[in-house]
């Protein structure tokens, strides 16, 4: 993969939360720079303020919508279950890149900025964890 020096992409990122989650959750960088072929990390933090555990799942998006086929995920904490204890506060990497193709798409020409947007809802609604240590 070779990257493509003479274009470079400001990558933003978003973080919500679904009604149905408590926790809080936010991107630790608002934005980065990368150019197409070069991997990027990036970390997301959650915390879950209540008294007791949560599990969460994250959906994710990219706008605009058709840079998302170039936009590749390495290592990501989407779609996988995250079990927060009482007042647990993590940190999620993303780690990323955009493919090299992305520079010769003609409908890319313009783009050069890319949101990369997560969403947390509770996995098992209403449903009663055991909390850590305790029967």
């Amino acid at each position: 993969m070779e990257p493509v020096r003479d274009r470079l992409i400001r990558v933003t990122f978003n973080a919500d939360t679904h009604a149905s989650i408590q926790w809080n959750f936010k991107p630790q960088q608002s934005e980065i720079y990368v150019v197409p072929g070069e991997t990027a990390l990036a970390f997301y933090k959650a915390k879950n303020p209540t008294d007791k555990p949560i599990i969460g799942i994250s959906t994710y998006n990219v706008v605009p919508f058709e840079a998302g086929q170039y936009f590749n995920k390495i290592q990501c904490f989407c779609f996988e279950e995250q079990r927060l204890n009482p007042q647990e506060e993590v940190d999620m990497p993303v780690f990323f890149y955009i493919d090299p193709e992305f520079a010769e798409d003609p409908k890319m020409a313009k783009v050069d900025l890319i949101t990369l947007s997560y969403t947390f809802f509770e996995a098992k609604e209403g449903q009663k964890l055991p909390l850590p240590g305790y029967r």
